[in-house]
């Protein structure tokens, strides 16, 4: 049988397999990625030694992967629950083998951005929808790009490591989606960068590690009893836990103090700048704008840009702010949302409570949305009739 065969007969097979494991219990979406797994193991091993009866083999396969995924799924909520119980986390005692995979799905052999979606797939636990907004694409592309990096690796060796960079950019992603209160997450990825940094000196892996603390440090005041955000200027700052800010901080000043500043060292720098005012009016922003400056010129990510012009609009006020922002795609994230802030400041309230209330409309999750409306309402309600 030669593997063109096999080919036009996976095609063939795949929507009555991908049946049988919908009819056995397994939701869609989860067998949709069961059956992809299980022929790109075919694609592997059919050529040299093909099955007698290729659709049993194939359902055979994709349920057991289907229930291995089941089983890493429980397993890994298991472990969220746990760190739910357990005290701010502290330094873990040796690596385990989940860092291990981080390492192993980020392999030479596939693209950064590759390596970093596959493994927040495959390790993190994340939806593929969930990753899509992390990377600012469509929902489809992302699938493409999962399923590309499956059949990448289905026929290489995973003896050869990938790269810390992509490592530290998946478990920032890990972080940031488990601090958005979707997955909880955020414990787990820093437990993970505590066992990195024990084993790499690296200032980059230190400044991630901070900037996750620094973040983490502010959890319990981001959000009211009623499950509803609470801007950082509004937060109870007696409620940030001064244990980690403190750790936090010195983390990030031995790694500046290496003279080799990259993105993770500079935003834990804004996060530290925010932990260390006792109001949100002692706020620095004008070192918060020189940070973000720096970290402009090192990334050049549009986000960047984004949050400066809101640290442009504190430090030279809210006009400055805008004309900032005029010059970013007003389809970024959050864009509108920003926009509304600014011109609330500036005194504007009808146009502000008109891009709140389109900001809304665009918001990644029910809690943002939530908030953007209720702003919309409240300045409403203040505006002249």
């Amino acid at each position: 049988m030669h593997l063109e065969v096999n080919e036009a007969l996976l095609r063939s097979l795949t929507p009555n397999v991908l049946g049988i494991l919908v009819r056995r219990g397994a939701d869609f979406a989860a067998a949709e990625d069961a059956v992809q797994d299980a022929l790109i193991e075919a694609v592997r091993v059919w050529p040299a030694d093909p099955p007698r009866d290729a659709k049993g083999w194939l359902v055979t396969v994709a349920w057991r992967k289907f229930l291995d995924a089941t089983r890493a799924d429980t397993a890994r909520r298991r472990r969220e629950d746990l760190v739910d119980e357990e005290q701010a986390p502290g330094p873990a005692p040796s690596a385990d083998d989940t860092l291990q995979l981080y390492f192993l799905c980020a392999h030479p052999s596939l693209t950064p951005s590759s390596a970093v979606a596959l493994t927040l797939r495959a390790v993190g636990g994340l939806t593929t929808r969930q990753i899509a907004q992390a990377y600012l694409v469509p929902e489809a592309t992302m699938a493409q790009r999962i399923s590309r990096a499956k059949r990448t690796v289905s026929d290489v060796r995973f003896d050869q490591p990938g790269d810390v960079a992509t490592v530290l950019r998946v478990l920032y992603l890990v972080f940031n989606e488990g601090y958005s209160g979707d997955v909880d997450l955020a414990a787990e990825a820093i437990r993970l960068t505590r066992q990195l940094a024990a084993v790499i000196d690296h200032p980059e892996v230190a400044g991630l590690l901070a900037l996750m603390l620094l973040h983490h440090a502010r959890r319990a005041a981001r959000t009211a009893p009623d499950g509803s955000l609470v801007p950082l200027a509004e937060q109870d700052r007696g409620r940030w836990d001064t244990t980690l800010i403190a750790e936090g901080v010195e983390i990030l000043q031995a790694a500046l103090a290496r003279d080799r500043l990259g993105e993770f060292q500079a935003q834990a720098a804004v996060a530290a700048l925010h932990a260390d005012a006792p109001t949100a009016e002692e706020t620095d922003w004008v070192q918060i704008v020189e940070w973000y400056d720096e970290l402009a010129g090192l990334t050049d990510n549009p986000v960047v840009r984004l949050n400066r012009a809101v640290a442009v609009g504190e430090a030279d006020g809210p006009r400055a702010g805008l004309a900032a922002l005029a010059a970013l795609d007003d389809s970024l994230p959050r864009h509108t949302a920003v926009a509304a802030y600014l011109h609330e400041r500036d005194g504007d309230l009808t146009t502000a409570a008109r891009l709140y209330a389109e900001a809304a409309q665009k918001a990644p999750n029910l809690a943002e949305r939530n908030h953007l409306t209720r702003q919309a309402a409240r300045l409403n309600t203040r505006r002249p009739r």
